[in-house]
């Protein structure tokens, strides 16, 4: 086997741009979930990808990426918009949560930017249309965190049915106030699920196991897991469940979609539960359900306005109920903490760091939420000649053919495409291809009027 060496095409081995990258190859091909992750096709000299990582993603994340020999950059906070458009014009890949929001204008200003991850659940954080449009797919990790999130929903519903929250600040301030007046036993009590996905899912067989029924609504027709029952509209959830938990992801029809008229509908003295996302919940109208009684508890782990960083920044300023939501008795508020335990962030690093490596260093788009899902088998040292044509263009008809032509004097080993309504993507290996003819390749492949961007991956394998 040859030793590593870089291909020298006046000195494009090293450049990054927006659309051009050279590689190097793999021995070994990738098996999921190991968190060791096997040389493979690389778009170019891997020190020269740079990385940023903001929020303080999970070190395991952290790690996978160093260990491809990254340039990864790792900062415990989010940045405002302006900030990051300064740090992210020379970044190839860029890690974010929940905080950060990779806007159009960001994005536009983002040069070398070939790949998103999101690690956490949701994506709407991101101009998923215009990352797509400029060939960026976005990763996430919707399953890793589900296990946390529905055991912190189960916790809430006991420290709202006993008011636990609020008697242990009592008994912190020295104040001894036993008596059982409003305080429930769960068992028996009806669990109304609004989103019976992942996470509903999951916490509709823990809410089981201690003994409460479970009914749940859901757009879609979804299988019950166990005894839960499917209602056919929210208004019948609300009237039948004493404790509400949404679990549903913001779009415009869920924005607001809790207001006076559904706190209306509950039933007198039930609770409700937010950890899915701030803007579902019309928080003015909940304060005062609160108040009036109608609604006997709350717990919310996220909010319209979040801070960005650690800090007494959760005030006024930021919303301006804040005060008053902080005045309520027996409503639990959390920092957006859902997802926060050791072992889901760690299986969050782990999956959106991987799909990450796989797509700068394969082109593999399987579990991007804005593209076109495309993968090929890995390219291994028995195809030394092979190259790897990864190519986004815009979803109008003749842009295969044109593609198809310009690799007509090479044999296509495997080629694999799709498209959604503007964007399509297209990966093929070629092979008994000659070094000289890499260059002139790609700019042929750029010169296509529908081209959004062009990547060409080979190895350090490749016949000289």
């Amino acid at each position: 086997m040859t030793a590593p060496r870089d291909i020298g095409l006046s000195g494009l081995s090293r450049q990054v741009s927006n659309s051009y990258s050279v590689s190097t190859s793999p021995q070994s091909t990738f098996r999921r979930p190991s968190s060791h992750i096997a040389n493979q096709l690389k778009p170019f000299d891997t020190k020269n990808i740079k990385v940023l990582l903001l929020e303080n993603v999970n070190t395991t994340g952290v790690d996978i990426l160093k260990q491809q020999g990254y340039q990864v950059e790792a900062l415990k906070i989010s940045l405002p918009e302006d900030e990051l458009i300064k740090k992210i014009q020379d970044v190839h890949v860029i890690g974010i949560r929940s905080k950060t929001k990779l806007t159009e204008r960001v994005l536009s200003q983002a040069k070398n930017l070939i790949v998103s991850g999101c690690f956490c659940i949701g994506t709407n954080q991101v101009d998923l249309k215009h990352a797509a449009q400029r060939g960026v797919p976005v990763f996430n990790s919707p399953f890793s965190n589900s296990r946390s999130v529905a055991e912190l929903t189960i916790g809430e519903i006991v420290c709202l049915a006993r008011k636990l929250t609020d008697k242990s600040v009592q008994l912190h301030n020295h104040n001894w106030d036993k008596n059982s007046k409003s305080n429930w036993t769960v068992r028996g009590k009806t669990l109304g699920i609004v989103g019976y996905g992942h996470i509903g899912s999951q916490l509709s067989v823990l809410a089981e196991a201690m003994g409460l029924v479970v009914i749940y609504y859901d757009t879609l027709n979804i299988m019950a897991m166990g005894s839960a029952t499917q209602v056919d509209s929210l208004d019948t959830l609300l009237g039948q469940a004493d404790f509400v938990t949404l679990h549903v992801p913001e779009t415009s029809e869920t924005v607001n979609m809790f207001g006076k008229a559904e706190f209306d509908k509950m039933k007198n003295g039930s609770y409700l539960i937010n950890n899915a996302r701030g803007s579902l919940v019309d928080i003015p109208a909940l304060i005062e359900a609160v108040r009036s009684g109608k609604i006997a508890g709350a717990a919310l782990d996220v909010f319209p306005n979040e801070p960005g960083g650690n800090g007494p920044y959760f005030t006024n300023d930021l919303n301006p109920w804040t005060n008053d939501l902080l005045s309520l008795e027996n409503v639990i508020l959390t920092p957006h903490i859902g997802g926060s335990t050791e072992e889901a962030q760690s299986r969050i690093g782990e999956e959106v760091a991987q799909n990450i490596v796989r797509y700068v260093n394969e082109g593999s788009t399987v579990g991007a939420v804005n593209i076109p899902e495309v993968t090929l088998r890995s390219v291994t040292m028995e195809e030394p000649d092979t190259v790897r044509v990864i190519f986004f263009h815009k979803n109008v008809p003749g842009v295969l053919r044109s593609v198809n032509t310009l690799l007509a004097n090479h044999n296509i080993e495997k080629q694999n495409s799709d498209s959604t309504r503007e964007v399509a993507y297209v990966m093929a290996d070629i092979s008994n291809v000659e070094e000289s003819e890499i260059q002139e390749l790609y700019q042929n492949l750029e010169a296509l009027p529908a081209r959004i961007r062009t990547r060409v991956l080979y190895h350090k394998g490749h016949k000289m």
